[in-house]
């Protein structure tokens, strides 16, 4: 790494997916006050997917978006897992928990990832498993807000198995036939997830009584900053840095995001920020923070291509393995 190489363009992206993907929780919060959880996040995915294909095609020709049958099927998989599972269950969960916590309790995802990687026969390493235990530890102290009546325990159990889910979608991704192009991946996950999302909606009712009258004007709003910034721009900025920037510096996002999160929240939301809370995010985020270190110590010195993996509100490339929403 050089000092050359870290102009002004990649912190700039670098502070797009900092500030962007750790807001887009607080946008979350703000849609499901008026709209239903499922049906919004898969309004936003469908959408943001659509736009993503219709932007590829646009500026490299329609046979970017050429796949094969595994690979579709595999996008379909990936997408099912991270956005249905994984951003779904979220988007469920804060409909009841605090956006904060939520990204808190969403930052320990790296820490499953090693926990599966482990299961196939890969050593990441002893920081990797250091990291593991402090995320889990961090995890625990986490839930103790839910366990307290502070914040309904149904809703950070919800978060928990989102985070399985999306680990599970992560770990799978690099492992089963996806497009070389991350972009048309990630535009064949959304869709993908989208769907699975409005069809879950469908069947849990939640079109009944729904009145796009009297969904406030900030919904709306935080709705189309979802698509348009969480799953467009700051995915866009990420792949970019990927190939523009050292892997170890963009894999700070992944404990970036939560304080981010949890300040906004706070800020924003007045959300209460409960030692609970402060001890567990912090850690869970200096967990996050050993398992980057680990794999700054096995990634190559140049970005390679990234492979394509969803979060919570893009696509994110399957390393470093931490989430996004």
């Amino acid at each position: 790494m050089t000092t050359a190489r870290i102009s002004g363009t990649v912190w700039a992206a670098l502070a797009i997916v900092y500030l962007v993907w750790g807001s887009t929780y607080l946008g979350i919060r703000i849609v499901v006050e008026t709209l239903p959880p499922f049906l919004s996040a898969g309004a936003r995915f469908v959408v943001a997917g659509l736009l993503l294909a219709a932007l590829l095609a646009w500026r490299h020709g329609p046979g970017v978006l050429k796949v094969t049958r595994a690979q579709l099927a595999s996008t379909a998989v990936v997408g099912l897992l991270l956005l249905l599972g994984g951003n779904g269950l979220v988007v469920l969960a804060e409909t009841s928990v605090p956006s904060g916590l939520a990204a808190l309790l969403v930052a320990v995802v790296p820490a499953w990832v090693v926990v599966l990687r482990t299961a196939f026969g890969e050593r990441p390493g002893t920081f990797a498993y250091a990291g593991v235990l402090l995320g889990l530890a961090g995890l625990a102290v986490l839930t103790l807000p839910g366990l307290s009546g502070d914040v309904r325990i149904g809703g950070v159990l919800t978060v928990v198995a989102a985070t399985l889910m999306w680990s599970a979608g992560s770990f799978s991704s690099s492992r089963v036939p996806m497009p070389r192009n991350p972009f048309a991946a990630s535009a064949y996950e959304m869709v993908a997830g989208g769907l699975g999302c409005a069809l879950v909606g469908l069947a849990r009712g939640e079109q009944r009584g729904l009145d796009p009258a009297a969904v406030s004007a900030r919904s709306w709003a935080a709705l189309a900053y979802l698509v348009v910034f969480g799953s467009l721009l700051a995915f866009t900025a990420y792949v970019w840095l990927l190939h523009s920037a050292p892997v170890s510096l963009v894999a700070t996002y992944a404990y970036v995001n939560p304080v981010v999160a949890v300040l906004l929240g706070w800020l924003v939301l007045d959300e209460a920020l409960t030692w609970p809370i402060a001890l567990g995010g912090a850690v869970v985020v200096a967990g996050v923070w050993l398992i980057v270190r680990a794999e700054r110590r096995t990634v190559p010195a140049e970005p390679a291509e990234p492979e394509p993996l969803p979060l919570h509100g893009g696509q994110v490339p399957s390393r470093p393995s931490g989430p996004t929403v």
